[in-house]
């Protein structure tokens, strides 16, 4: 079995883990922090906006089930691409949206795919998500690792923050 990483920034790390985590071809996915200048961030540095980190999730995916495409693909309907300033009810540096990417055919697909949303036209802001190379990754404390399936109840509350109702009004087409 063939193994390839990606890794996403889209808001608060707990709501990226479960999209991902259930796709076939998906082995493991890490919430963490990235694009900072801290080695080894808390969740309490990050979230102070001290060290330039931002919430993401590592996924590690075999190509051959599903392609990185398939993944980006499914990054931007998790996401508001139009929110540079955070996500839903996420605000900050923190939670802003970036496509992290360790190869040149990564960036090749993740720039491809933002000028077809952006030729779409779905929205009517522009689409701000950035697209990064790679930066050290590194992981979350255990506690914020699978949140979804830990912390139900909070988990409810996040996506009422307005995650899912942006999701289901601008996503449900796609």
């Amino acid at each position: 079995m063939s193994t390839e990483t990606a890794t996403f920034a889209g808001g608060c790390f707990w709501c990226m883990v479960q999209p991902f985590e259930e796709q076939a071809g998906i082995q493991k996915v890490l919430s963490g922090y990235t694009g900072g200048t801290v080695a080894n961030p808390t969740y309490e540095q990050v979230k102070s906006h001290t060290t330039g980190h931002t919430e993401a999730v590592k996924i590690w995916f075999d190509p051959s089930v599903i392609s990185y495409a398939q993944l980006v693909e499914l990054y931007w309907q998790q996401t508001d691409p139009t929110d540079a300033g955070g996500q839903f009810q996420d605000r900050g540096d923190n939670y802003r949206p970036v496509i992290f990417v360790n190869s040149a055919a990564q960036e090749a697909t993740a720039q491809a795919s933002k000028r077809a949303l952006q030729e779409r036209e779905q929205f009517d802001d522009p689409i701000v998500t950035k697209i990064q190379v790679v930066q050290p990754f590194y992981p979350a404390e255990e506690r914020h690792q699978e949140f979804y399936k830990k912390n139900p109840a909070r988990m409810a509350e996040q996506e009422a923050g307005g995650r899912e109702d942006f999701i289901a009004q601008n996503w449900s087409a796609s």
